[in-house]
């Protein structure tokens, strides 16, 4: 049984393997409390949390969640420009369906249109530039009352690998339309009953020290500092309360062990005559004839390792063709 569940793991990983390889990113942002779960300042640099709140508050987003851009990718404007996914990091694109990949964020690209100051040179230290953060959108160009504008249809989130050219697809995240209109509403001001209703909506525990704090941080921008607080401060002070409950457990084990002190002496002393029937049970010993059909048990644990090692096996195969056939299914129609 230990080989047919190690055979069995095997495949499980194996598996495992063939989904990542197979198909795209497919981790998704849909709120806040989802951006909690991402290690901002570890695996993910906190940047892009300022890089993704100026794109969700430049973007127009209608009331059938369309998301439009105001600028042309093509014209590098804010450090975008044309992105070929040659990796196949998102789903690949067919030639026929309009849509094209773009990148944003660069800050070493010429441009007329510059990303604002506290995307560029943020107020506060922790966040600090790395360059390495990006914007990713599928887009195609409509036109719309004789102006031409991109329709997203996809956001990412994402950034380059370290001394590479490529982006990293671990790290790599798909932004719904929902989370960006929560960004949206931490839009620029520092009005004090603005900050009180961000924090009562979103459950944030920040005191008056902790706003007036933020206020004089981020100014104009302290919507987006109480951001950056429930997203990254908040998370990592949940982690430290998590953690301190532990300690509390330490004097709880001292108590059963006087309470029941005096329940184990009473078994003892009430049972002993039932060592009289001990020879009762004795012909149980009798049964070792059963080790008679250890070599038929060892046998048939033998075939239902194989077959099952081979059900495993086929049902992979099955399924590595099967996800081949969907991946160059949606490749040809371009989704």
């Amino acid at each position: 049984m230990m080989k047919m569940s190690g055979r069995v793991t095997s495949c499980c990983v194996a598996l495992f393997f063939v989904l990542n390889s197979v198909f795209a990113v497919q981790k998704k942002l849909d709120s806040i409390n989802d951006l909690k779960q991402i290690n901002f300042g570890q695996s993910v640099p906190k940047h892009s949390l300022l890089l993704l709140h100026w794109f969700a508050s430049t973007v127009d987003i209608d009331e059938n969640d369309v998301i439009r851009l105001a600028f042309d990718p093509n014209s590098r404007a804010y450090g975008s420009h044309y992105y070929g996914n040659f990796e196949e990091m998102l789903v690949p694109l067919h030639r026929g369906s309009g849509y094209q990949y773009y990148t944003i964020g660069s800050l070493n690209q010429e441009t007329t249109m510059q990303l604002p100051s506290y995307v560029v040179h943020p107020p506060s230290g922790e966040y600090v530039v790395t360059n390495t953060d990006r914007i990713i959108i599928r887009a195609m160009e409509q036109n719309i009352g004789g102006q031409a504008l991109q329709r997203i249809d996809q956001v990412y989130i994402t950034q380059h690998i370290e001394n590479q050219g490529e982006y990293d697809p671990d790290q790599t995240y798909r932004i719904t339309t929902n989370l960006l209109r929560q960004i949206r509403q931490f839009s620029e001001g520092q009005n004090q009953q603005q900050l009180l209703q961000l924090r009562n909506l979103y459950g944030s525990n920040a005191d008056e020290l902790q706003l007036r704090h933020i206020r004089n941080t981020w100014g104009n921008l302290a919507c987006l500092g109480l951001l950056l607080f429930i997203v990254i401060q908040e998370r990592y002070s949940s982690n430290q309360q998590n953690n301190r409950p532990q300690n509390n457990y330490i004097p709880q084990n001292n108590r059963p062990q006087t309470n029941y002190t005096p329940q184990t002496n009473r078994p003892q002393t009430n049972y002993t005559p039932q060592t009289n029937y001990t020879p009762q049970y004795r012909p149980q010993t009798n049964y070792s004839p059963q080790n008679d059909y250890r070599p038929g048990n060892i046998q048939n644990n033998a075939d239902d390792e194989a077959l099952a090692t081979c059900i495993c096996f086929l049902f992979l195969f099955i399924f590595v063709v099967f996800c081949l056939f969907i991946r160059a299914f949606f490749k040809k129609l371009g989704i």
